[in-house]
């Protein structure tokens, strides 16, 4: 009898593609990667194709629905319905799962040293290797996993510390920001030099601190000095003198700025004045002009009796400029004959003043219209700035509003997503859970067994061609509670009758009553190939050995396979038989229950 290596336990199923090929210490073969992600088999599960896929990225395929091998089309062997990848279509090749997980392994982390086997890969160091790049999750910085806390503690510009005098939280990058605003920060008085003084009450201290220096109450005026308030008085005594110098040139500035600062009314008013004063003195020019011109030369002192006699006209009784004269009163004539001429000139002024009042109230006038529109734009403006409070109010509303259903958005989005993990996780489960029923369909609870095997050829070619050298049948029991079993059959033989030999092996499993059962397994195994026609069986019995691994009470999912490598000559099945029909054998296993 030959044995075979120990399978690792199927029940911890994977939701990761296969093992990086990097980490295989040996020479790399084609049969041990995956058809859809190209890497080591990870709970390699075999199509009905014959390819093999890991656990995940099998079901990840069908998942959308059933979808044609990629390998079959690569291959150029794809067959319809068998190329068709579907839900229940394959099953777990737990003797390729043992070949994977048995191959040599080394960590590709720089600087780790660890080396082993697959599966101690999978168990006790996969995600677990202190070398590992990963990212901080605070600063995307990446750092290897036995550095992360220092990180975390000391490097990290996002790390989250607690002030430690306001206890207030703040990232790492903002400390000096928040020492800037601390209200407990420490401040020390530059008066009276006393430290620790919180900044929420610096302020209320250098109110009272007698040695706090402050700028001098006449530094408005130009005093630059900064004096100690316990010595602001003495000072102010002491440089009396100065201050007033120093407010008088100030008032002396103000002064003269105020009066350069005139407005413009006054300004044009007293434009039109002097215009004023120079039409006046202009038409007075012209009056006496015209005195000359018309009446000869004036006479300024009274005339000799003889000239009054001879008739000569006297001098006129006018001028504002000219000297009263210094004779007696002048004649009638004289005084009648030039009375119209100050007339003229008051109607001239009146006439020049009527003609100024017009423009000042025309300009009045213009200036009340122009009030009446300024009030008239200020009333717009008002409105126009209320309109745009009332639109930015709005806006902000608006980005409140938006900023809210992002967030919902994006929450949503969450949720979404959780459900899509949840619902690969059922798919997952719900797999899981039909490929048990499917077992349990088939299990037996009396020690005897048949085993149904359809698609012998197709089957047969596969494991001639190494794509499924193995199958495990369904469990079956001794009893409800007794020993758990399943047999293992290669279609091209296995060991020494590799090629030449249908071997057939017989499995002690790890079951949930294995507690209460004697061990080791100790009873007597017959194994059949049947003939469909009930004449001549092929039967092969073996008894345990008790000193064997094999017949020990497992401790993984089962335990080394043993049983008959030279079970049945593939030339027996070859030739004309009767122990195939319709493509079908029926493998039978009966246990003696005898002593149970």
């Amino acid at each position: 009898m030959a044995t075979q290596e120990p399978s690792p336990p199927s029940s911890m199923e994977s939701n990761k593609p296969g093992f990086p090929k990097k980490i295989l210490a040996n020479k790399l073969e084609d049969k041990h990667l995956c058809n859809c992600c190209q890497n080591l088999l990870r709970r390699p599960f075999q199509a009905q194709c014959g390819h093999r896929f890991c656990s995940y990225c099998f079901n990840r395929t069908v998942r959308d629905g059933p979808q044609k091998c990629n390998a079959c089309i690569k291959e150029d062997i794809f067959e319809e319905p068998t190329s068709i990848l579907k839900q229940g279509c394959a099953f777990p090749d737990n003797a390729a799962r043992r070949e994977v997980e048995n191959l040599s392994a080394v960590c590709i982390n720089e600087g780790c040293t660890w080396n082993g086997n697959i599966k101690e890969y999978e168990s006790s160091h996969e995600g677990k290797c202190e070398f590992v790049i990963i990212p901080c999750p605070s600063c995307k910085e990446r750092i290897r996993f036995n550095e992360q806390e220092r990180h975390n503690e000391r490097e990290c510009p996002e790390r989250t510390l607690n002030c430690k005098y306001c206890k207030d939280p703040f990232h790492f990058k903002n400390i000096k920001a928040h020492d800037e605003i601390c209200p407990k920060y420490p401040m020390i008085c530059e008066g009276c030099a006393k430290k620790k003084i919180p900044r929420e009450k610096y302020v209320d201290h250098i109110k009272f601190c007698g040695k706090f220096r402050t700028p001098c109450r006449f530094h408005v005026v130009g005093c630059d000095m900064s004096v100690e308030k316990e010595k602001i008085h003495d000072h102010e005594r002491a440089c009396a003198y100065e201050h007033l110098n120093l407010l008088l040139h100030y008032i002396m500035g103000m002064k003269v700025s105020i009066e350069g600062l005139q407005p413009q009314g006054l300004e044009l008013a007293g434009h039109k004045l002097l215009e004023l004063h120079h039409s006046l003195r202009e038409l007075e020019a012209r009056v006496s002009q015209l005195s000359t011109t018309s009446n000869g030369p004036p006479v300024q002192g009274a005339t000799a009796s003889g000239s009054s006699s001879a008739g000569l006209p006297g001098p006129p009784a006018l001028a504002l400029p000219l000297p009263p004269p210094p004779a007696p009163a002048p004649t009638l004539s004289v005084s009648t004959s030039f009375t119209p001429l100050p007339s003229s000139v008051g109607a001239a002024l009146e006439l020049q003043l009527h003609s100024e009042k017009t423009k000042v109230a025309e300009l009045g006038r213009r200036c009340s219209d122009l009030e009446v529109k300024a009030g008239t734009f200020e009333n717009v403006v008002c409105v126009l700035n209320r309109e745009v409070e009332r639109f930015a109010t709005t806006m902000e509303a608006s980005n409140r509003q938006h900023r809210l259903d992002q967030d919902k958005i994006e929450a949503l989005s969450n949720k979404v997503r959780q459900l899509e993990r949840t619902v690969g996780l059922k798919d997952l489960t719900v797999a899981e859970m039909e490929g048990r029923l499917r077992e349990m369909s088939a299990t037996t609870f009396d020690g005897v067994f048949v085993w149904r095997i359809s698609d012998f050829t197709k089957k047969r070619q596969d494991a001639i061609a190494g794509r499924a050298p193995a199958m495990f049948s369904p469990a079956f029991y001794t009893s409800k509670y007794g020993y758990k079993m399943c047999l293992r059959i290669y279609l091209n033989g296995d060991g020494t009758g590799r090629g030449s030999h249908l071997s057939l092996f017989f499995v002690v499993m790890r079951g949930l009553s294995d507690a209460l059962l004697k061990w080791p397994f100790n009873q007597k195994v017959t194994l059949m190939l049947l003939d469909q026609s009930n004449r001549e069986h092929i039967i092969d019995a073996f008894r345990p050995d008790i000193t064997s691994s094999s017949f020990q009470r497992p401790v993984s999912e089962m335990n080394i396979a043993s049983g008959c490598p030279l079970f049945c000559p593939l030339s027996k099945l070859d030739a004309k038989n009767s122990y195939i029909r319709d493509d079908t054998i029926f493998i039978k296993a009966i246990v003696d229950l005898t002593g149970l």
